[in-house]
């Protein structure tokens, strides 16, 4: 079976959104967003994207049911952690640079992680129907890391303008992102 232009292109968006509404939200935490900060966000949240649906493949249908019980709780833990520890930080006192740069270390791990768990899943599926998962995963990790570089510089615009309460909205968005992962899981 092969799935066809627009069914890649349909998978991908739809993968691309949590990252795309993460990215978002990193951009406001920012003080000021660098096309440093454009190009690590693009480019992990990308390579992660374009890595799930390969190791889900490879797992095939012998990991689905473990998978599928428990990806939702991760991706819910790891969003909740994350966008907690914006909101506490946008109630704390601000220190210029005293942020946590949501672009690198364990952060940008763990978002990385977060939002590329449904891509291991479709990955999963794709071995499932005896589907090709090569070119599906430069698609998804491609329009990933360009909805992703997109998002982190609107993010950034917004948060220079609305400073704290940009930030707020951004953690609030990435615990109703992992609220709506659990409930959807």
């Amino acid at each position: 079976m092969e799935l066809g232009w627009l069914a890649i292109l349909g998978i991908s968006v739809g993968l691309a959104m949590d990252a795309f509404a993460v990215s978002v939200a990193a951009g406001i935490a920012l003080d000021a967003v660098t096309p440093r900060h454009v190009f690590r966000l693009g480019f992990h949240f990308g390579l992660f994207q374009f890595l799930m649906p390969i190791l889900g493949w490879l797992a095939g249908s012998q990991l689905a049911a473990y998978i599928s019980r428990y990806d939702h709780w991760v991706a819910f833990a790891l969003l909740i952690y994350v966008g907690g520890k914006m909101l506490f930080e946008a109630m704390g006192e601000k220190k210029n640079g005293g942020g946590v740069d949501p672009t690198r270390g364990w952060s940008l791990l763990t978002l990385s992680v977060a939002t590329s768990l449904d891509a291991l899943a479709v990955g999963v599926s794709m071995a499932m129907l005896r589907v090709s998962v090569w070119l599906p995963s430069v698609v998804i990790g491609t329009v990933t890391a360009t909805l992703s570089a997109v998002g982190v510089t609107f993010g950034g615009r917004i948060g220079t303008r609305w400073g704290r309460w940009a930030e707020v909205a951004g953690g609030l968005v990435l615990v109703a992102i992992g609220v709506k992962v659990l409930c959807t899981g």
